[in-house]
């Protein structure tokens, strides 16, 4: 799909705030509110707009330590890649999960309450499991910038 300037007003707008009605949107972007929802209907159908969320503190659910964890794998063939994704989506502890290159296989960001229960996740999650070669806790101490919009 191809995006005309209307739809990236929109999809910017929408990034600083996905709760604006039709009506507001249409008013800013200059076009009618049927417009706009058709065209957001169309994001939506062609997966520009993966998904219309609120993003919740962490802090929220006690969940007040953030690591990230690089994972290196003992065998990094397409069985013990996908053994390993498999594992991750099921682990609720994980809240992203990137396969890299480089020295390691895969960037977790991972959310405990404490320390203790990040041990239990390590020990549960990678130390438990025979295809994990090692891994590196980074133990985030201050979240400078987080973002979640993208530069259209």
């Amino acid at each position: 799909m191809t995006l005309d300037q209307f739809d990236k007003h929109l999809l910017r707008l929408l990034q600083q705030n996905n709760r604006l009605t039709s009506d507001e949107l249409a008013e800013q972007v200059g076009l009618s509110p049927s417009s706009v929802q058709r065209r957001l209907k169309k994001l939506r159908d062609e997966k520009i707009i993966e998904a219309d969320i609120s993003i919740i503190s962490p802090s929220v659910a006690g969940l007040d330590l953030t690591c990230i964890v690089e994972v290196a794998l003992e065998r990094g063939n397409s069985q013990g890649l996908e053994g390993f994704k498999a594992s991750m989506l099921k682990c609720t502890d994980v809240m992203q999960c990137y396969y890299v290159t480089g020295k390691y296989d895969f960037v977790l960001i991972v959310h405990a309450p404490t320390m203790q229960q990040y041990e239990e996740f390590t020990n549960m999650w990678l130390l438990d499991n025979p295809n994990v070669k090692h891994f590196y806790t980074h133990v985030v101490m201050d979240k400078v910038k987080v973002g979640y919009s993208v530069t259209i």
